[in-house]
């Protein structure tokens, strides 16, 4: 080491984050903690780190999204994700959203330093500087079509009050990228949006993410918590999937929508909220108010400003678009010299279905530019079921499916560094298919 060079330590327990902070301190890193999602990002915006260690299990967050969230804000930056569980699913979400390397908590400590040092080598490699914010907070919801123009029009006009908004449709379609939209056209762009996923926790622990808690209001409850209603003060709160949360916790939600209340859990005093409210759903909420699944009442609260984002089937025409724009992020990202897609490509693109929506069309591209090694996007960087040419198409080329299927999993064997477990995951087969596949081609 020759100078102090920054580190964040992303985990919510505290004897393992003052460990971390010695052993790396001890290297002569400078150390700055947090102990949630929420926090370690306003770190990041503040002075963007060349280098972050973040759990993969927090209070407020996923580690695997916030892998996303942080390289969102400096994009050289380096993640690497911690875990109790070594699960596989975990580490293949982990490098599909960038994160460097993925690490078992206990099992993996002789790696520590030597992959915080290589990842810091390549963080260093390249300028760290937070992205370039548009003059234009729409900026960042990419397509042309008249469907998503008109979407965005409709967001326009509601950001600059403090209406509460209900974003509809199916999961991928960019329900919190329309979220991030209005919040950075709002009066409230200068404070933080804060969102939780009402589907990933159950009832009781929403319901202190949320309001906060004070000491002694449930087993484990130590000292007092703000809950992000309370964090996010002066900003944007954004409920996503509402529709997953517990009948009994939308009846409080309903009361803080109704009269700015809100009551921590375990208390009695009531405390003012000064939050705007986003919500989303992919849910029917009108037909699910009629059988008792979710609040009559509080669906009409949140109906009186909906805007449904329209799926890529409804604007075919964007595909193309959005394809390249993730290119060129993905291509930047991984200093790959890719400069387009070729047109073969582009036409198995557009004849995909895209049942995963925009998050699914993402996922592809960022793959295929890790798997790609020619100037071009090529077909066989693409997934198994996307290289099949549509049948009506008099033009397109005809592959040799087996040759294709090999070619791909040489480079995502490649990618894995021959990890075959991971490398099976990554293509979505069993690990004794794959093992059948290779001793078929090697004989």
């Amino acid at each position: 080491m020759t100078g102090p060079f920054r580190l964040l330590i992303i985990d919510d327990e505290p004897q393992l984050r003052n460990m971390l902070r010695r052993v790396f301190e001890g290297e002569g890193y400078a150390v700055t903690t947090a102990e949630t999602g929420a926090i370690g990002l306003l770190r990041m915006k503040e002075t963007p780190f060349p280098v972050v260690l973040c759990d993969v299990k927090l209070p407020d967050a996923n580690g695997v999204e916030l892998t996303s969230a942080l390289r969102s804000i400096a994009p050289s930056a380096e993640v690497i994700v911690m875990t109790a569980f070594g699960s596989i699913p975990d580490a293949v979400q982990a490098m599909r959203n960038g994160a460097f390397q993925y690490l078992v908590k206990g099992d993996d400590n002789a790696k520590l330093l030597p992959t915080v040092s290589a990842a810091l080598q390549q963080a260093n490699s390249r300028d760290i500087v937070p992205l370039e914010v548009s003059s234009d907070p729409f900026a960042g919801v990419i397509g042309r079509s008249s469907a998503i123009q008109q979407t965005i029009a409709l967001a326009r006009k509601v950001a600059p009050t403090e209406a509460t908004v209900l974003l509809t449709g199916t999961t991928g379609v960019g329900k919190e990228v329309f979220a991030n939209a209005i919040h950075a056209a709002s009066a409230r762009a200068g404070h933080v949006m804060l969102a939780v996923n009402c589907s990933a926790l159950s009832g009781e622990l929403l319901e202190s993410e949320l309001f906060g808690h004070v000491a002694g209001a449930f087993t484990g409850a130590g000292k007092d918590k703000k809950g992000l209603i309370e964090a996010a003060k002066g900003g944007t709160l954004f409920l996503d999937e509402i529709g997953e949360m517990p009948l009994a916790l939308q009846a409080k939600i309903l009361r803080v929508l109704e009269t700015g209340d809100y009551i921590r859990v375990g208390d009695t005093v009531p405390r003012k909220a000064d939050v705007r409210f986003l919500a989303a759903t992919h849910r029917d909420l009108a037909f699910d108010s009629t059988n008792g699944r979710f609040r009559e009442d509080l669906y009409y609260r949140l109906a009186a400003f909906v805007i449904r984002i329209p799926g890529l089937a409804e604007r075919p025409t964007d595909i193309e678009l959005l394809a390249k724009f993730f290119l060129q992020r993905f291509a930047t990202k991984l200093r790959k010299p890719i400069t387009g897609i070729d047109s073969a490509t582009l036409e198995l693109l557009s004849a995909h279905a895209w049942p995963g929506q925009v998050r699914e069309l993402r996922n592809v591209i960022e793959r295929a530019c890790i798997l790609c090694d020619a100037p071009l996007l090529d077909a066989p960087s693409l997934p198994l079921e996307l290289q099949r040419p549509r049948s009506n198409s008099s033009t397109s080329p005809v592959y040799d499916l087996e040759h294709v299927e090999r070619e791909h999993i040489r480079r995502v064997l490649q990618h894995t560094g021959g990890n075959k477990t991971l490398a099976a995951a990554l293509l979505g087969i069993g690990i004794t298919t794959l093992y059948a596949k290779l001793k078929k081609w090697e004989g």
